[in-house]
This record gives C-alpha cells, structure tokens and sequence, in this order.
C-alpha cells in the first residue's frame, strides 16, 4: 500500500470557448498527448476515472459518459469509472488514479477530465454552479453570505444570485468582504492578484485570455459582485486533461517516459466548524496532512497551482496552505512574491482567472502544468530550478467552506522509491 506513484504522461487542450468541438474531440485530444508523453498505448492503461461536470444538463449525457468517449480511444474493456465532485471533480480522478496504483490494483491509470461548459445562453451555463451546494438549503446559504457582508457594515448586494453570474461569485465577494473587515484585505490586493494571473498567462498558448492587464485596469473594470471585477473571476470555457500514473511495475514498461514524483495527495470534505476555527478549515486540512505525508513543509514548495475561481480564492488558499501567517495573504501578493521571478510563483499558468476553469478538466490541468515546470518544460513561465509543486483544487459551498479540497505535492529528482 506504500508503493510509489509517479506521473508519466500528461496532455492538455487549450481552454476557451469551442462552440464545434465535442466532448469526444476534446477528450481525445488530452488523451492521445498524455499517452504520446508516456510513450504508452490506450492498450496499456488498466483502469480509467473519467471526470465531468456539465454533460449531463448541457449535453444531456447523463450517464456513462466515460465508457463512451474513451472507447473510440482504444481504453476498453478495463474499469472505467464516472467522477463528479463540483470544481475538485478532475483532481478527485486524480487521487482515485493514484490509489488505485497505489495499492497495486492497475500498474498505470488514466484520470481524464473534459468539459464543454460554455453554452450560448450564459445563464444556462451558469446554473450548473446551482448544484455546489445543498439546494434544499440555499435560503440558508443566502442568510450566511448576508451576515458575513452585514458583519463588515457592506450592503445588500441587489444583482446576487444574478443569471448572468456564477452563485460562487456572490459566496467570494462575501468572504472577501469579510477578509476587509477581519484583516484590513483591499481591493487594490485584489486587483495585484488578478493583474499578476493576467501577466502570467501572456506566457501561456494555452490559456483562455491572453491580454495582461495592469492593477488599475483590473480596478477600474466591470464589476461583478462588490469587490470583485470582471478580470478577478474565472471565465465559463471548455478543455480537457488527462494525466497517465503508474507504479514501479508499470514505469518498467515505458522505456521512454520522463517521470514525476507524486510525494502526496490527499482529498478530505468539509467538516461542521466555526468561522473561527481556521485549523479546521478544509484546505488546512488537507494541506497538513500532505504536507506530513510527503516529509516536507510549506516552506519546501517551489510552484504553485490554486483555486483561483477569484482573485480572493487565491489569498485564502495561500493563508491556509501555510504560504502566508493568517490575513496576510494581500499583502504577501501585493509585494510580489506570489509572481513569476519572486520567492514563491502561484499561479504560473494564469491561473483559473486567466487560464480558464472548465469544471472538469481544472485539477488536472493544474497537475499537467506542474509536471512541465518540474521537467523544466514550461517555457517562458518557467520557475527556475523548481523542484516540488503544489496544487490545490477545492469544490462545492456547505455552511461556511468549500464541500471537497484536494492538495497535491509533486517532486522532481528524489530517489525512486521501489
């Protein structure tokens, strides 16, 4: 059960809006690179976790949508398994790839996650983000996000809950509210978050916006839920990714792959706490006991790859992965740290701001962007010398945090364990 894991093939699509492109070419896309990086054949993968978010309301594939576009790929026959768990659905296949070569179950595994998400009808699209949480609580939920912003003295919002816009985006205003109030956050952080992401994607063919914007542009945007503006908050697009894992058995048989370590993954869901309760707040969670697993601290990580749905979700994850002291998570991006060239790069890829969050395919492309930076294969976004990554992938809204969270540490050049 001790057996390593490593990450031997990894391929990704751009993200964007692809009105003629189907889930079937999306996914053989992602599919048939990770393979190609591998030097492996569909013939070779042994089980197989397929992660999607939207097929079934936009597409109306409500079931087996793995079986069936993996088959025209040549992956049949073995155990395909269906993975939804809102936006941590593609780093949930992930952590069930890797258990599954973990324990010896399959020698090497596929996770795949592909989304076609963008509809013509934006709030078509938008109301599948009304499934993250307990429908039969949303007057609840409202009633929190009322209080966090009632708490800082912040208005009712009148557009919340708008078509036009994600749920999740009235939950980060919140939040972010709430931050200004408690720890003196400004908007102008923000703004350095989202300028930041922006400036990175500029390096990134793949990315879904390409323009960088400056903090006051950033400010002076389009506002979407008081404090954030249009280019803080992650786009509606489609993509796919898909990652190849196997143990030591399974790296035998691929001569030419170029692996990297999985040190540790761990997927926990949330637990009944008090906002206060910062220690049992889910990401800390899942960051601690990673961290443990893999023999290594916060202060290891080289690279990042977080949640950034807004340009707030960034700050609250760099606080809770142990990045920065509790509320200081403005401040820490605001000096530069958090860019390409500073202490601690986050986000490199552009981030979901920039980059794009095809609900499906988000953690995994995170997992094939730090596979290329531990290679040194990332080009101009390259963080020198970088030797163990991190990424955070978190989904869902129950009470007072996120339903599911998933961290990953991923380490180049360490012994191979046998």
């Amino acid at each position: 059960m001790n057996s390593a894991v490593y990450i031997v093939g990894v391929g990704m699509t751009p993200t964007g809006k692809f009105a003629d492109a189907t889930l079937h070419q999306l996914t053989a896309t992602a599919v048939r690179a990770a393979l190609a990086d591998a030097g492996a054949t569909g013939a070779q993968v042994q089980m197989a976790y397929f992660s999607n978010v939207a097929a079934s309301y936009l597409q109306g594939q409500h079931m087996v949508a793995g079986q069936v576009v993996l088959r025209e790929l040549g992956i049949a026959g073995v155990p395909i398994v269906n993975v939804e768990n809102a936006c941590a659905s593609a780093s949930t296949a992930f952590w069930l790839a890797c258990q599954s070569v973990r324990s010896g179950s399959a020698d090497m595994a596929l996770a795949v996650g592909a989304e076609k998400l963008y509809d013509a009808n934006k709030s078509k699209s938008f109301e599948i983000f009304g499934g993250g949480f307990d429908v039969t609580r949303q007057g609840e939920l409202l009633a929190y996000l009322e209080r966090l912003k009632g708490a800082a003295g912040a208005p009712a919002d009148p557009a919340a809950s708008s078509p036009q816009r994600s749920v999740f985006m009235d939950i980060y205003a919140a939040l972010a509210v709430n931050h200004m109030q408690r720890h003196g956050l400004t908007q102008r952080q923000l703004a350095a978050v989202a300028a930041k992401n922006h400036a990175h994607s500029v390096h990134n063919p793949l990315a879904q916006y390409r323009d960088a914007w400056s903090i006051d542009e950033v400010l002076a945007a389009r506002a979407i839920a008081d404090p954030l503006t249009l280019p803080m908050c992650a786009p509606i697009g489609d993509g796919a990714a898909a990652v190849l894992v196997c143990n030591a058995a399974g790296l035998r048989r691929l001569s030419g792959a170029a692996p990297v370590d999985v040190l540790a993954c761990q997927l926990v869901s949330g637990l009944p706490r008090h906002d206060d309760d910062v220690d049992l707040a889910i990401t800390r969670r899942a960051a601690l006991a990673a961290y443990e697993g893999a023999g290594i601290g916060p202060e290891d990580v080289d690279v990042a790859e977080v949640h950034d749905a807004t340009a707030f979700g960034e700050i609250l994850q760099t606080e809770a992965l142990g990045f920065c002291a509790r509320g200081e998570g403005g401040v820490f991006a605001e000096s530069g740290a958090t860019a390409l060239g500073g202490s601690l790069p986050i986000n490199v890829s552009g981030g979901l701001e920039s980059k794009g969050h095809p609900i499906g395919a988000t953690g995994l492309m995170q997992i094939a962007e730090l596979t290329q930076q531990l290679r040194g294969q990332a080009g101009p976004r390259q963080v020198a010398g970088a030797r163990v990554a991190l990424a955070e992938n978190g989904g869902g809204f129950i009470e007072n945090e996120e339903a599911v969270a998933c961290v990953t540490l991923l380490g180049a050049g360490r012994q191979r364990r046998a």
